[in-house]
C-alpha cells in the first residue's frame, strides 16, 4: 500500500502578510497613478490574512493575483456634437473585471472625475458586493469623463448615443449588464438602450438596469440603493439592541442615493436634518422636506441652497463645510469617495455617533474607517451597505428574462431579506474570523469566499 504524502504546512499569518504586502507593492507598480484602485485593493488584502492563512489552497493557483487582474479593461473614443455644432471629445471606459460567479454587473458613471483608476475601484469593489447579494451577478463599472449637467437632452442623447455605438460590442445580458451610476439616471438609461436597440436590432431588455418602469424596468430600483443602506444600518443597530426610531441622522449628498436613504429614514423613525452638494450643505432641524428636496434636485436641477431659501426658518444653508460637523447618531455618507476623512471622523465621534453606514461607494478614508472603528462605532462598508442598488437590478435582470414585473411590495420584501442576509453574513463571518463586529473584515472575506470557490472550480483562466 503506498504512503499518503504529508499535507503541506498551513501557511502561517505573517507568511501570508508577507506576501500580501508583496502583491500590494507589485499592484501599485503595475497600475501607477491610480490611487483610488490602490486604495480599494489594500482596503480589501489586508483583511484576507486571516482566511488565506486558514485555506490554503486559495493561495495555490495564484488566485488572489489573479482576482485583482481586470479580465478585460476597455477604452475608447466617444465623439459628439453640441447644439451649436460644436465636436467635442470624451473617453469611454468598461472594466470587466471578474464574471466567476456570472456576468459582469455595474454601473456606467458619467462625471468629469472620472478615469480609468476610478473605474478599477469601482469595479474591483464591486466584485464583492455583487458576491454578497447571493445572486449570481459578477464586477465590472464603466463610465465616462463626460459631464451631463447643463447640458440639453438632445445633447446628453448624442453622447448616450456615441458612447453606445462602441460600448454595445462590449455588452449582453449574458455577459456584461451596466445600469446606471452618478450621472447616468433613467434619462440616459433609456437613450443608451434606444441606441443598443438600434444598432442590435434586439429587444434585449437584460442588457441593461434602472430601465424605465413601463419598459422592462423594476419597481423600487430608483429607491434601492438608499433603501437598502437604511436597512442595514438597521441591522447593525439591531445587533447593538436599539433601533432607528428617534435617531438624528446626517446625510450627505442630494442625489438619487441621499433622497432615498432620507426617505427611508423617514419611514422608519429617524429623523435626517442634512443633504449637501459641491455648494455646501443644509441644516434642516425639523428633518429634510422630502419632497421639497424632490422637487428642487430632480426637477428643477437646482442647488441645495434653494432648499434652505424655501423651507423657513428650521433650515439654514452653510456653503462649503461638512455636514459630519453637525451633532447626530447616525451618519449616512451618500455622495462620492473619500468624503469623511480622519478629521470629520474625529468631530463624529466627539459628537457621540452610534454608526456610520455608508451608501456612496469608499465614502470613507482609510484612517477614518481605523479611528471610528477604534472608537466602537459600528461602521457598514459600502460593499455590504449599499448593495441594495445591485441587488434590485439583479431581480430587475430575473424579471426581464422572465418577461414580467412584480409588485413593490414584492420587490421590497425581497430587498429587505437580502439586506439582512448581507448583514448576517457580514457579521458571523467577521466572529469566525476572530474579528467580532468587524463587518468591513467580514463583508470583505464573505465575499472573497464566494468567488475564490468559485474561481477555485472553474480552473485556471
Amino acid at each position: 500500500m503506498s504512503a499518503v504524502p504529508e499535507r503541506a504546512p498551513v501557511t502561517t499569518r505573517s507568511e501570508t502578510r508577507t506576501a500580501l504586502d508583496h502583491l500590494l507593492t507589485e499592484i501599485e507598480h503595475r497600475n501607477p497613478a491610480q490611487p483610488e484602485f490602490h486604495q480599494a485593493a489594500h482596503e480589501v488584502l489586508e483583511t484576507l490574512a486571516p482566511v488565506l492563512a486558514a485555506r490554503p489552497e486559495y493561495a495555490e493557483p495564484g488566485l488572489v493575483e489573479r482576482l485583482v487582474e481586470p479580465e478585460r479593461q476597455v477604452i475608447f473614443r466617444v465623439p459628439w456634437q453640441d447644439d451649436q455644432g460644436r465636436v467635442h471629445v470624451n473617453r469611454g471606459f468598461r472594466v470587466e473585471f471578474n464574471s466567476a460567479l456570472g456576468p459582469y454587473k455595474g454601473g456606467l458613471r458619467f462625471h468629469p472625475s472620472v478615469n480609468l483608476g476610478v473605474i478599477k475601484f469601482l469595479g474591483f469593489e464591486q466584485i464583492f458586493k455583487n458576491a454578497l447579494t447571493g445572486l449570481g451577478i459578477g464586477g465590472g463599472k464603466g463610465g465616462s469623463d463626460f459631464d451631463p449637467h447643463g447640458r440639453s437632452d438632445a445633447e446628453v442623447m448624442r453622447f448616450c448615443q456615441s458612447f453606445m455605438t462602441e460600448l454595445h460590442r462590449h455588452i449582453g445580458e449574458h455577459t456584461d449588464v451596466p445600469a446606471g451610476d452618478i450621472g447616468v439616471g433613467g434619462r440616459e438609461i433609456g437613450y443608451l438602450f434606444g441606441q443598443y436597440r438600434r444598432i442590435t436590432n434586439r429587444w434585449e431588455a437584460g442588457v441593461l438596469t434602472g430601465k424605465g418602469a413601463g419598459w422592462g424596468g423594476s419597481l423600487i430600483r430608483p429607491e434601492a440603493t438608499g433603501y437598502g443602506n437604511v436597512l442595514f444600518a438597521a441591522a447593525m443597530l439591531r445587533e447593538r439592541g436599539e433601533d432607528l426610531e428617534g435617531q438624528t441622522a446626517l446625510v450627505s449628498g442630494s442625489g438619487n442615493v441621499a433622497i432615498y436613504t432620507i426617505e427611508k429614514l423617514t419611514a422608519l423613525g429617524a429623523n435626517p436634518v442634512t443633504c449637501s452638494d459641491s455648494s455646501g450643505y443644509v441644516v434642516d432641524e425639523k428633518g429634510i422636506d422630502l419632497d421639497l428636496l424632490k422637487q428642487i434636485k430632480e426637477v428643477e436641477r437646482g442647488r441645495v441652497d434653494a432648499y434652505a431659501e424655501r423651507r423657513g426658518s428650521s433650515a439654514r444653508f452653510v456653503p462649503g463645510g461638512s455636514v459630519w460637523e453637525v451633532p447626530a447618531d447616525l451618519a449616512l455618507p451618500s455622495a462620492t469617495q473619500n468624503e469623511l476623512d480622519e478629521n470629520a471622523a474625529a468631530t463624529l465621534v466627539r459628537n457621540g455617533v452610534k454608526a456610520v453606514s455608508e451608501g456612496a461607494n469608499m465614502p470613507t478614508t482609510p484612517e477614518a474607517v481605523h479611528l471610528l472603528q477604534k472608537a466602537g462605532v459600528a461602521f457598514g462598508p459600502g460593499k455590504a451597505a449599499n448593495a441594495g442598488g445591485v441587488a434590485v437590478s439583479a431581480l430587475e435582470m430575473a424579471q426581464n428574462h422572465a418577461r414580467t414585473s412584480w409588485t413593490a411590495a414584492r420587490v421590497e420584501e425581497e430587498l429587505t431579506h437580502i439586506m439582512n442576509d448581507i448583514h448576517t453574513t457580514c457579521h458571523e463571518t467577521a466572529e469566525r474570523y476572530d474579528a467580532p463586529g468587524d463587518y468591513v473584515t467580514g463583508a470583505n472575506i464573505a465575499g472573497f469566499e464566494r468567488v475564490a470557490d468559485a474561481m477555485l472550480a472553474q480552473g485556471v483562466i
